[in-house]
């Protein structure tokens, strides 16, 4: 390709608007567009990169065993109706009428559009198993999108669905979508990591992510650098504290702690550890308003954090109790807040259960009490669960070492959805015996665009993208110095491009009539990975100049060998 035959529309800087790195290096390379909030025109040079990473997809799909189809964007409410979906997703799901008034959705996923097609042509277990997968633009309506491509409103993705009939062979096909998208990311050039995952709104019983791993990513990982363990930080199990709780030796005692309503604070102004704090968290459960249950405190330590998708399985649907509330029942603000003495629910983190002596809210404005102890000043707590997020140095519930801690963006996730969606949607198949049975379902989706983002969130310096050679819109660069004033220097530069091209190698030839350094830029700006410069100096002693993306000095290279010195270049990366 030629740049006069291409258009490159490259900023110096980038709009105020844009956020984090990849969303920057993006506008400014002039991969995309703005259209709308959340919605971008992707432009030649990052479809070029777009559609490069399709293709690896497409390519490890097809090897994996999974048959390519294309689904409609727009879906009649009925189905989502039918699987329960239409008011359980919320206002992420877009919805229209036509003009008959006829309800419609564009599209987040298929999980319900491809059900109804296997129901309708699937009908005994010697069809099954199936795995179909397409590369479609979805559509959620983002409350706030962000971040250019990596929460935008509209989006590419593969989504993929497969159907079994037995819960042993979804599990054999999630181990074959497990290894793929590993096969997948490798291939992309991505750091990444497999996390245990909950399965959110799409549902199911077992699910993983894959994360590219970026200090801007938005999701907290926890990992045993001894072990294979990973998993997101909101499924990640904070395991009990291995020593038992330590003998009641203090007396209860209520302390003055005038404006001091956070943990810190209170240990400071009590020069105590913040280990020795406990927090009560005022929650209201998802109960009928008269039953006493309904209103509950969560105890945690002074330093952890509240897991929510944890504490919603232990304690039902909740919300967190405002602050008239907390008045009307506890008799004081937020902040003051303790176990001892009320009249309502209690539920403990492990780490809380193991405590003696800590210190909590005395349920009185202005007044901490200290010594507090379990069996002597307040009841034995009956229900003690993992309500806390892990931090740092905590035990790797495998129990092979300690976890850390990294973040990661999102950009591949795999579900045992089981029967779900079938039951809902009576997917069924007859057996070796004639007998109806529910199929088995399995949902895999990688954020295809997404990965864009992701990768520029790895790869990136001062001067640009530092793309990897899988997903580079060009493979190389040709940029000749005086391509319109220098007649060697313009023989050479397409001798060179037809000699690249002939040698199966994706080269850009930058032939516009501009200063070098504006050259030099835009491709390092673009993040194509080699680059080789004509000059007449160095024409004049039968050498070209190359620079990998990654290089820090340029090299001489001869002019006959600059072919197969750019292809090793190429195999070795």
């Amino acid at each position: 390709m030629r740049t006069s035959q291409f258009f490159l529309s490259t900023l110096k800087e980038a709009p105020s608007d844009a956020e984090i790195v990849s969303h920057k290096l993006m506008l400014r390379a002039g991969l995309v567009k703005r259209l709308a909030g959340g919605i971008y025109t992707w432009m030649p040079m990052g479809l070029r990169v777009l559609r490069k990473v399709e293709n690896v997809i497409r390519q490890e799909m097809d090897r994996a065993g999974a048959i390519e189809l294309s689904m409609p964007a727009v879906q009649p409410a009925e189905l989502w109706q039918e699987s329960g979906r239409w008011e359980k997703y919320g206002p992420e799901l877009l919805r229209l009428k036509d003009r008959h008034q006829r309800d419609f959705v564009i599209g987040p996923t298929h999980e319900e559009v491809i059900t109804d097609v296997v129901r309708k042509e699937v009908k005994s277990y010697r069809q099954l198993p199936l795995h179909f997968y397409q590369v479609q633009m979805k559509f959620r309506d983002e409350i706030r999108p962000r971040f250019g491509v990596m929460r935008g409103r509209e989006f590419l993705m593969k989504d993929g669905y497969s159907f079994h009939t037995s819960f042993e062979d979804l599990q054999r096909e999630y181990r074959n979508m497990y290894e793929t998208y590993g096969r997948i990311f490798d291939r992309l050039g991505l750091r990444f990591r497999a996390v245990s995952a909950d399965t959110g709104s799409i549902g199911g019983t077992g699910s993983h992510e894959f994360h590219v791993l970026a200090d801007s990513g938005e999701d907290a990982l926890a990992y045993c650098p001894d072990s294979d363990y990973a998993a997101n930080v909101e499924l990640a199990e904070a395991v009990a504290p291995a020593t038992k709780r330590g003998a009641a030796i203090a007396t209860m005692q209520k302390v003055s702690t005038p404006g001091k309503t956070k943990c810190e604070d209170v240990a400071s102004f009590l020069n105590i550890p913040i280990t020795q704090m406990v927090k009560a968290i005022a929650i209201i459960r998802d109960l009928p308003e008269d039953n006493p249950a309904r209103f509950a405190l969560i105890l945690l330590r002074g330093d952890h954090d509240l897991n929510e998708i944890k504490t919603q399985k232990i304690v039902g649907d909740f919300r967190f109790a405002r602050d008239d509330e907390i008045v009307e029942k506890l008799g004081c603000k937020p902040g003051y807040i303790g176990p001892v003495n009320v009249s309502a629910t209690v539920f403990a983190d492990r780490s809380v259960n193991a405590m003696s002596d800590f210190v909590c809210g005395a349920n009185e404005a202005g007044f901490h009490l200290t010594g507090v102890n379990f069996g002597c000043d307040l009841p034995e707590v009956e229900t003690i669960g993992d309500f806390r997020n892990v931090v740092a140095g905590d035990p790797s519930p495998d129990g092979k070492g300690s976890l850390e801690l990294c973040r990661g963006i999102e950009v591949g996730h795999i579900f045992q959805l089981r029967t779900k969606y079938a039951e809902a949607l009576k997917c069924c198949f007859l057996d070796e015996n004639s007998q109806s049975q529910v199929m088995e379902m399995g949902c895999y989706g990688i954020g295809v665009s997404r990965i864009v983002g992701a990768a520029i969130e790895q790869n990136h310096d001062d001067r640009g993208i530092i793309f990897p050679k899988a997903i580079a819109p060009f493979e190389a660069c040709i940029v000749p110095m005086g391509y319109h004033k220098s007649d060697s220097v313009k023989q050479e530069a397409d001798s060179l491009y037809a000699q690249l091209r002939a040698g199966g190698i994706d080269v850009l030839l930058d032939d516009r009539n501009e200063r070098p350094g504006v050259m030099f830029a835009d491709m390092e700006l673009v993040g194509i990975p080699h680059r080789i410069v004509v000059g007449e100096r160095g024409l004049a002693e039968g050498k070209l100049e190359y620079k990998g993306r990654r290089d820090a000095e340029t090299q001489m290279v001869a002019t006959v060998d600059v072919c197969e010195f750019v292809k090793a270049r190429l195999c070795s990366d």
